[in-house]
């Protein structure tokens, strides 16, 4: 073993200079308090302002839309008009466009506006030759039969959006397609309707600039309001009295904390229980302790006051023996205090190999039977007996059923500790040849203190308390019968019967 193993520093003289300081362990970031608040408002505000950008996305190509529909229409009446000057004369194709016309159809004081005639060869009549035509595959369908088409194209690097529409100059010509058709087109650049689109997105947009705010300071108003009796909630408990465990009456909260505030209401209720508890242990301490420790004081004066020194050795013999049940019922109380705190039934139990227990139990009274002239065996099972359990707390209630045996034995009689199986359950009895219990005085006889009326044995009547307790933290049960085996009617004896549960295997990780 080296210096540090026994959790002290040595000095250099191999002294002990004091316990080691071990830092404390940082606590790990699950343990970090977060705010219920704080979490509602970032769910509540997180997809709102992912939203928001989508919302500014689809409204810029709303207005777009919007802006596009009138300067569509505008451009499609142009085109219209043109379409009615395209005209055969003389097996000739011909434009009578006059320069007033030409002149209206190119007044805008923001766009530029073109336009193109091209007959039904390709060759230019009128207008701008570098606006391009169409492309072969492209052409709308609409515009084969004389309606508006729309399409976007460049001029000279610049965006335009262009109308454009075929003129049949044979009404009698069934053929459908571009041959032999003339090419009507009207183009414009885009700055009035990126001009109008950026209007329609401040008139949408702004607004939600101070809508926004005004959201957020709403949300959070209203979380404020929809907390506010958590609020309310932990201030009456924090000035409840310190011995108020009264429960919370869940009509005065709201519906979603009801359950919470029935887990805290269960909780009061095993606190007050667990206090009760102490509070009785603490006063049936307090009674059972006067007796002998009066005993103790008077003997004590009693010696003091004594010459004669076979007096004296008499009141010192009855000291020993007030000392001996003192001590005896102190160990009697921590123990049923300790089998009281234990935790539930199945935790941090082990293996226990129980007819190994029971037999070194009964080898600890041994001598105790034989000062008292009483047989005391034990019955092996004829397989193995294993249960879940804490080996302390079953050996100590195993002593208190076997002492108890004992005391209620009269001399000459008999004490038998057997285990068995009985299919899944072990099975633990502890007979004896006393007088037995009867079956009214059965399910008292495991309360604190309590004694059958008419029996003269010494004890603190905590034994079979503390049974009872450890029998429950191990989850099995308990019963009283008449020894079976007894054939006097005076002393028909007791059948303590422990009935423990089969053992819980955990599954094997490696398989």
């Amino acid at each position: 073993m080296n210096d540090y193993d026994n959790g002290f520093d040595t000095r250099p003289d191999g002294g002990l200079a004091g316990p080691l300081y071990v830092p404390p362990n940082p606590e790990p970031d699950e343990n970090i308090r977060h705010s219920l608040f704080g979490e509602i408002l970032d769910w509540m505000l997180a997809p709102l302002l992912l939203l928001w950008p989508m919302s500014i996305a689809i409204t810029y190509l709303v207005a777009k839309s919007i802006a596009n529909q009138p300067f569509d229409d505008a451009l499609e009446d142009r085109v219209t008009v043109l379409t009615q000057q395209v005209r055969m004369v003389d097996g000739r194709v011909t434009a009578q466009l006059r320069n007033g016309a030409r002149d209206i159809l190119r007044a805008d004081d923001v766009d530029s506006v073109y336009f193109q005639i091209s007959g039904p060869g390709g060759e230019h009549l009128d207008g701008d030759r570098d606006l391009a035509r169409p492309r072969p595959g492209n052409t709308d369908d609409r515009a084969r039969t004389g309606a508006v088409a729309f399409r976007n194209d460049s001029f000279h690097g610049t965006p335009i959006r262009i109308a454009y529409s075929y003129v049949n100059l044979d009404p009698l010509r069934e053929r459908r397609d571009t041959d032999g058709m003339a090419l009507v087109q009207v183009a414009e650049t885009l700055e009035k309707r990126a001009h109008l689109a950026n209007e329609i997105i401040k008139g949408v947009i702004l607004p939600q600039f101070i809508i926004l705010p005004v959201i957020l300071g709403l949300v959070w108003f209203a979380l404020s309001r929809g907390l506010s009796p958590l609020a309310e909630l932990q201030e009456r408990i924090r000035t409840r009295p310190q011995d108020d465990l009264s429960p919370i009456d869940p009509r005065q909260v709201p519906e979603e904390i009801s359950p919470l505030v029935g887990s805290f209401n269960d909780m009061l209720q095993r606190l007050a229980q667990t206090i009760e508890m102490q509070k009785r242990f603490i006063a049936d301490a307090a009674h059972q302790m006067k007796t002998p420790l009066a005993g103790m004081r008077m003997q004590s004066e009693l010696a003091l006051r004594q010459a004669d020194p076979d007096e004296i050795h008499r009141s010192l013999e009855q000291l020993a023996q007030s000392s001996e049940s003192a001590t005896r019922l102190v160990n009697q109380l921590l123990a049923l205090a300790r089998a009281e705190n234990q935790p539930q039934a199945g935790l941090a139990f082990d293996e226990v190999d129980l007819p190994r227990l029971a037999r070194e139990t009964v080898q600890d009274w041994v001598q105790a039977s034989f000062a008292q002239r009483i047989d005391l065996g034990f019955e092996p099972p004829d397989e193995p007996v294993t249960i879940a359990g804490n080996p302390l707390m079953l050996r100590e209630m195993l002593s208190n059923l076997i002492d108890n045996a004992l005391r209620y034995t009269p001399a000459g009689g008999s004490v038998t500790v057997r285990v068995r199986r009985d299919g899944e359950q072990s099975v633990v009895e502890v007979e004896d040849t006393g007088p037995g219990i009867a079956p009214g005085e059965r399910a008292r006889v495991f309360e604190r203190f309590y004694r059958i009326l008419g029996s003269n044995t010494q004890g603190s009547g905590l034994g079979l308390a503390i049974v009872r307790e450890i029998v429950r933290q191990h989850g099995a049960e308990i019963d009283i019968f008449n020894n079976p085996r007894s054939h006097s009617k005076k002393y028909p004896g007791s059948l303590f019967r422990l009935t423990f549960p089969p053992p819980v295997h955990e599954p094997d990780d490696a398989a």
